[in-house]
């Protein structure tokens, strides 16, 4: 019998370039929206997992979008230190790699089609305007990605427009709790770009590449993690309020874990962040499931 280690599997580069890591931001507002439809007494399955299946496919294909522009314009280069860009790798092609984005994109276009027919005009907007955004951060000439405005945009897409918008076509209306809820989304989900930029500043730097981080610092994006952390957890007390109940302070005993996740992230830098990232958008997962769950525990 020879003797030899086995040769461990490598991913697949689409897998790489799909970023596993990141789909929970995609899943987290969705569920907490379909836990607000349910108390607001309007639950739809089949409407609540068009806008899960929306969002993942928008996720991925802005992963994409991501992956090919960043790489045209010269943003991606060998001394990157985050998770390995396919174009840049060599391990996909351009053309493929567009392609894969505008089939994502396409898919995510029949899932709204199927959401206008549930949720009417307003969802043509959202749509559109998710499509857009995904497209801008990093694609056209002036992508706000390039330009600071990254942690706004995902606070809004991952916050606000996915847990209304998955209340909206579940009972076509929203709700103050499902306003105060999706503000925790979106300040965490925001959370995990600040990650991203304070690996990548000297990176963007060099490459123009204006995040926010890069025009103030360090100190600065630490401080944004770190009041965003606090944030959440005010606005999770705040759902609590507009329900009239004490049930959804629940997701405040997190406030340890969120807490020894920034002291994680304000002692490491560079390369290091890499898993800190994936536990930041799994940290947005788990505060959102449970504020979902206490919501559903809520007497309607």
């Amino acid at each position: 019998m020879l003797k030899g280690s086995k040769k461990m599997s490598q991913p697949s580069p689409w897998l790489l370039a799909i970023r596993p890591k990141t789909l929970p931001a995609a899943v987290a507002p969705v569920v907490l929206g379909t836990a607000i439809s349910y108390h607001a007494g309007n639950l739809r399955p089949l409407p609540a997992a068009a806008c899960l299946a929306g969002a993942l496919l928008l996720q991925i294909s802005s992963n994409l979008a991501n992956d090919y522009f960043d790489f045209k314009k010269g943003a991606d280069t060998a001394e990157r230190l985050g998770p390995v860009r396919v174009t840049q790798a060599g391990l996909i092609s351009e053309r493929a790699i567009l392609t894969g984005m505008v089939v994502t994109f396409l898919l995510a276009t029949m899932v709204g089609l199927y959401l206008l027919t549930v949720g009417g005009p307003p969802i043509v907007y959202i749509g559109v305007a998710s499509i857009v955004a995904a497209i801008l951060y990093t694609g056209g000439p002036l992508p706000y990605g390039y330009k600071g405005l990254g942690e706004i945009f995902v606070f809004a897409f991952f916050g606000p427009v996915a847990v209304l918008g998955t209340q909206y076509v579940q009972t076509g209306s929203i709700t103050s709790a499902g306003a105060m809820a999706s503000v925790g989304s979106g300040l965490l989900c925001a959370n995990v770009l600040i990650v991203n930029n304070l690996r990548d500043r000297e990176q963007d730097i060099k490459a123009d590449k204006k995040t926010l981080i890069a025009r103030f610092g360090r100190k600065f994006g630490l401080g944004l993690y770190l009041a965003n952390l606090g944030l959440s957890f005010g606005f999770a007390a705040a759902v609590g309020w507009s329900l009239h109940s004490l049930v959804p302070l629940a997701a405040l005993l997190l406030i340890p874990v969120g807490g020894q996740l920034y002291q994680k992230v304000a002692r490491t830098d560079g390369r290091a962040l890499n898993p800190l990232l994936g536990e930041t958008a799994r940290f947005q997962l788990l505060f959102c499931g449970v504020l979902a769950v206490s919501i559903l525990c809520v007497p309607r």
